[in-house]
């Protein structure tokens, strides 16, 4: 009879874990989405708003923090308040990395306004804060 308790409450507790984890993916996976509806609209400042402000941002030259990742997307994608194309992001995958963390991997497209298509991976790593989950790394290329 323990035995079978004792297996019911591992079975409960993988389930629930389970139901959590897939609840912080969707979760995840959802602000990405609406961080690309949010460059597409060219609200850069939303967009970056999903960077927790410890954020760093993997460049050539080695890692930057918040004003230069904003300077990079800035001068790099954006003329003057629009970008030069617009982002979707495919193949999202979210991998717990414990309690408050999480892996994001994926594929960016940056397309349209007469351009070539641009296609790129990156792996970002989110922690959840009282504010919700941000991005505390991102590594793009």
């Amino acid at each position: 009879m323990k035995y079978l308790i004792l297996v019911g409450s591992f079975i409960a507790i993988s389930w629930s874990n389970g139901r959590q984890i897939s609840k912080n993916a969707k979760s995840i996976i959802d602000l990405m989405n609406q961080s690309a509806k949010d460059w597409n609209e060219g609200n850069l400042d939303a967009f970056m708003a999903l960077y927790d402000t410890a954020s760093t941002f993997m460049l050539p030259n080695g890692p930057v923090g918040i004003a230069g990742m904003k300077e990079n997307y800035q001068k790099g994608f954006f003329n003057g308040k629009m970008p030069k194309q617009n982002l979707r992001y495919e193949e999202m995958v979210v991998r717990p990395l414990g309690k408050d963390y999480a892996l994001l991997t994926g594929k960016f497209v940056l397309y349209g306004n007469d351009l070539k298509e641009k296609t790129g991976r990156y792996s970002l790593i989110f922690v959840q804060r009282k504010n919700g989950w941000k991005i505390l790394h991102d590594h793009s290329s």
